[in-house]
């Protein structure tokens, strides 16, 4: 069987939690998409993560972890991920890395940088992973594909062609030193060397494994809101960030995901730029921010403040559809205990028209939320493992989110650990 999960919104919905937990019941976890922009941050009893490109099954032994060909792979990030895993007492993981993977390069990371540091304030929030000058080599085709470091003949080839490309960019637009030919092989050749015990090929493995029976969990990054397509472009990331490519990004087909969970906090949250309608500032941002997730609500790649909001069932009733949710987990509800009343943005208004419908960007650039007010619960719900033993203002809080983005809620969290999930 094959799962995925996935985000509704802009990402930091608490997926790495959620993997973690099924990952007790599943024999592969893939990541499929996406690089080392954004994190997921899991706690268990090896302690707290923040997981960067692995996949959040890393901490099951038992556990195959996979980096799918539609990754961004930075390699030293990697080896050095799995490095600190295992020096804070994790059991060496078993990964097996993508032939058909193509290699984030340092100049993609310097690319990125410099190109926010052109734009200014007019900047797209970048996390300065090198992931948009990535993704457009990849479909440039000058990409570098792991398969292909094992050959110098290609390696040279294409080396030549990246510098005279490249040092037009780098000299002339942004007026730094160019790449020389020599370094960039000597960086190719220790990509190959880091990589070389975990290189596989991946698809045949998965396409084996499911047909053997094995549970197969993929592991979306980010969410609806940040998919080029679907999202708030142009405030997006560079790859899918919809389950539909998980077929793509890990090689099987598309009618054996069976399961789409789709993730979304019980309030909202957001690391970089971007359209975020039900945003919320000052003091009372301030508070929520502080009590929200496992030690704060900051980016576990960039470590960022990030921008909060409360739920927006406009953008998860989207976000839900555009995955296909079967599934929805909801969590972070512990994180509101301290309210006594919790707003809920039900509807947008535009140029004075209330609509429920989710806009494009120039809309949503002049969307106003349109609030209801529903009675807090005032109390701790950690520990409570019944869905009938959370009280009663709680279970009215998660039905009416339920209600209103109209997929059935199957999973609620309640604390940041993996013991910590209610299954309804």
């Amino acid at each position: 069987m094959v799962q995925a999960v996935v985000g509704a919104n802009w990402g930091d919905e608490g997926k790495g939690k959620i993997v973690d937990t099924l990952a007790d019941r599943a024999d592969i976890v893939v990541r499929y998409q996406g690089g080392a922009n954004a994190g997921h941050t899991i706690v268990n009893q090896y302690g707290k993560f923040a997981l960067h490109t692995l996949p959040s099954g890393v901490c099951h032994p038992e556990c195959t972890n996979v980096l799918g060909n539609g990754v961004a792979l930075n390699i030293p990030l990697v080896v050095k991920e799995i490095g600190e895993l295992v020096s804070r007492g994790v059991p060496q993981p078993k990964v097996l890395i993508s032939d058909r993977a193509q290699v984030v390069m340092s100049y993609h990371v310097n690319l990125d940088a410099y190109e926010e540091e052109r734009l200014g304030g007019k900047s797209f929030g970048s996390t300065k992973s090198g992931i948009a000058p990535f993704f457009s080599d990849k479909y440039a085709k000058i990409g570098f594909q792991v398969c292909e470091l094992f050959d110098d003949g290609i390696l040279e080839e294409k080396a030549q062609r990246v510098c005279e490309l490249k040092n037009v960019l780098l000299e002339h637009l942004y007026h730094k030193e160019p790449i020389k030919k020599e370094d960039l092989m000597e960086e190719l050749h220790s990509y190959r060397d880091m990589v070389r015990p975990y290189v596989a090929d991946t698809a045949s493995f998965l396409q084996n494994a499911n047909r053997e029976g094995k549970t197969i969990l993929l592991e979306g990054q980010l969410g609806t809101m940040k998919d080029p397509d679907h999202g708030i472009y142009p405030m997006v990331t560079s790859s899918p960030t919809l389950a539909g490519y998980g077929a793509i990004g890990a090689g099987i087909a598309p009618y054996e995901i069976e399961k789409i969970v789709v993730v979304t906090k019980a309030y909202s949250s957001a690391v970089g730029a971007g359209e975020f309608v039900s945003e919320i500032f000052g003091d009372e941002a301030e508070e929520l921010r502080r009590r929200g997730g496992d030690g704060g609500e900051y980016g576990a790649t960039t470590g960022r403040p990030r921008r909060v909001g409360w739920y927006d069932v406009v953008a998860s009733r989207y976000g839900c559809r555009m995955q296909g949710a079967t599934d929805v987990a909801f969590t972070v509800v512990d994180d509101l205990g301290y309210l006594d009343e919790i707003p809920v943005c039900v509807a947008y208004e535009i140029d004075g028209i209330e609509t429920k419908e989710f806009p494009t960007t120039p809309d949503l650039k002049k969307a106003k939320p349109v609030w209801t007010t529903l009675p807090g619960w005032k109390c701790d719900i950690r520990g409570i493992r019944r869905y009938e033993d959370l009280p009663r203002n709680c279970r009215n809080y998660i039905e009416f989110i339920e209600k209103q983005i109209g997929f059935p809620i199957t999973m609620v969290s309640n604390g940041p650990g993996r013991e910590d999930i209610i299954y309804r």
